[in-house]
């Protein structure tokens, strides 16, 4: 039996190499199995730059905007 998903991992496995705010990340957790708040999106996010897979930066109005530590590789 496959070990079940958990809310953070699958965000950070839809996450695109473009910098993400918090409400895109909500929007790409409302096309998941897992309920979808601003909040939960939130401490996804932070729990993924705490873990070192985001880094966060704040952006002229101060929003923070997250982005792939290690981006993917681009295929040709």
């Amino acid at each position: 039996m496959p070990e079940p998903i958990t809310r953070t991992d699958w965000l950070y496995a839809e996450l695109p190499d473009k910098p993400v705010t918090t409400h895109d990340a909500e929007q790409l957790l409302a096309a998941s199995p897992f309920s979808c708040h601003r909040n939960s999106a939130r401490r996804s996010l932070r729990t993924l730059t705490r873990a070192g897979l985001l880094v966060c930066k704040k952006d002229a109005a101060g929003r923070r905007k997250y982005t792939r530590k290690n981006p993917r590789s681009v295929a040709r």
